[in-house]
């Protein structure tokens, strides 16, 4: 390994080329350098004889790898402290290294799972059925050695795999998103039926139980325009693979080790690469030439018209994991639940010496609200906003029911929700439970009739409708005037006098 080393960096190759090129860590590729041969033999045949630290554990390290193969070489440490009072205080990296020597040794892989997630190649789709669209990043390198980012856009056909490729210099937004839609239907000569993306920041708000929030700028392009928009799930790349195949090719094979000038020559070569080889060449897995194949294609696709539309961007803030947001510093807590992916977003102003916390939708509502705090590092917590055990589905769904044991509908509905929103089924049954506080049975039950009547399978909807419901039904109770007794016998007297004025008292005032 040290032979290739300095040989590599003999040839003019950097220490992070080398790092990948012959697979270890940079700093160490730095170590070998410093030394020259005689100083490298000597160091490496004392390294063998040293003693071994944690040798004397290393019968516990195995066994507890062997039983528990995805534990980290961090929790290994722990459990010696916590088993092995007495044993000597090494650093974190001895640790790993022994870790990664006995994993090595007896063959204990990290990653095994009983639970692998099983599925079957798809047929390919009809000819302009379907597109993918994905974004990535990369590093390029200028003529002065400075480091330059370039952000693209890329769209593939998914049955030629007829691929499109633009970059910017800076982060894509809503507004570059669509402009470079527009630009990809134009190379392609029209549209096709279907697009799948993931769930990102510039093009969707929220999940919504499946009910998709778009950001308000891309739901009136797709408006516009013919496509269907089909957002894939988070930590699902198998759905759209084709674009995650395109995205790797075009950092290996176009990017990588080309040399940065400006965006305009960078979009230049790209349409180039595309027409000789992106496009141009055999694609491994189909055995066809992409650009041949759309040739017949394109008189399958949508027809095209060109839209411009200005971009309106809003100052967001992101919603982190464990639910709270990283504000100056400091931790706000937010409401269990706010957190729905990756692309989460709130809203917050700062009144008074309050941080108001808005939800990132079209109305807006209020979800929390917390004292501003001037120090640095603090979490600060609402006592409301408490996290909840995962529990299995079937748990929950048995909750959830007994809740609704008085609504006759309650079965039909969530049996409904749950064939129209399979994956959102057990998101559903959790707003169902928070929000049955506070509502009659007779109004879930008109709520749920409406829903039925009107295809809306959301817990949201039918909450709020529900709500709605019971709001007019009380304000109908409050307008109801009572029943006033009228005496019609003109048999009863009542023995009553009116009273009478003096006339004294008039006269003495008009004098």
């Amino acid at each position: 390994m040290w032979y290739k080393v300095t040989e590599l960096n003999s040839q003019g190759f950097n220490k992070s080329q080398i790092s990948k090129a012959v697979g270890i860590d940079r700093a160490t590729v730095r170590k070998y350098l410093s030394m020259v041969e005689v100083d490298f033999i000597a160091w490496i045949s004392n390294s063998k004889r040293r003693p071994k630290k944690l040798q004397d554990y290393v019968h516990y390290i195995k066994k507890t790898l062997k039983e528990h193969p995805y534990l980290s070489s961090a929790q290994i440490e722990d459990r010696i402290k916590e088993n092995f009072p007495d044993a000597p205080e090494v650093s974190s990296k001895t640790v790993y290294n022994t870790v990664q020597a006995i994993r090595a040794e007896y063959d204990i892989k990290k990653n095994q799972s009983n639970h692998q997630r099983i599925y079957e190649k798809l047929p390919e789709v009809p000819y302009g059925s379907e597109s993918q669209v994905d974004f990535g990043s990369y590093s390029m390198v200028t003529r002065e050695r400075l480091r330059c980012k370039v952000y693209f856009f890329v769209m593939v056909l998914s049955r030629l795999r007829q691929k499109y490729l633009y970059f910017q210099d800076r982060p894509f937004t809503s507004g570059t998103t669509i402009d470079s839609h527009n630009q990809a239907f134009d190379y392609f000569a029209g549209q096709p039926k279907h697009i799948l993306y993931d769930q990102d920041r510039v093009l969707i708000k929220d999940e919504n139980l499946g009910d998709l929030i778009l950001v308000q700028q891309f739901q009136q392009y797709i408006s516009e325009m013919k496509f269907t928009p089909i957002f894939c799930r988070k930590s699902d790349p198998e759905s759209k693979g084709k674009i995650e195949n395109v995205v790797g090719y075009v950092k290996k094979n176009f990017l990588r080790g080309r040399e940065y000038t400006n965006i305009e020559s960078l979009n230049e070569a790209a349409l180039s690469w595309l027409e000789r080889t992106g496009n141009g060449q055999p694609h491994a897995g189909t055995k066809k030439v992409p650009h041949q194949e759309w040739l017949i294609e394109q008189n399958h696709l949508l027809p095209y018209y060109h839209q411009k539309k200005k971009s309106k961007q809003l100052m967001r803030y992101k919603v982190r994991k464990d639910n709270t947001i990283n504000y100056k510093s400091n931790f706000y807590s937010l409401p269990l639940g706010t957190y729905k992916g990756s692309n989460t977003y709130v809203l917050i102003k700062t009144e008074d010496n309050t941080l108001f916390i808005s939800s990132d939708t079209k109305n807006q509502s209020l979800l929390t609200t917390h004292r501003l705090c001037h120090n640095r590092g603090e979490t600060i917590r609402n006592t409301d906003h408490r996290r909840e055990k995962s529990k299995s589905l079937e748990t929950l769904k048995i909750e959830v029911l007994k809740l609704y044991s008085d609504v006759p509908s309650y079965k039909q509905y969530t049996a409904l929700i749950e064939t129209d929103k399979t994956r959102y089924y057990r998101d559903n049954l959790l707003k169902l439970k928070s929000g049955r506080e506070n509502l009659e049975s007779t109004s879930i039950e008109e709520s749920i009739k409406f829903c039925i009547t009107h295809d809306k399978f959301n817990a949201n909807t039918m909450l709020e409708v529900a709500h709605s419901y019971q709001v007019r039904e009380q304000t109908n109770k409050k307008s109801v005037r009572p029943n006033v007794e009228v005496f019609t016998d003109k048999s009863i007297k009542i023995d009553f006098a009116p009273q009478r004025s003096k006339i004294s008292t008039y006269e003495s005032i008009m004098k």
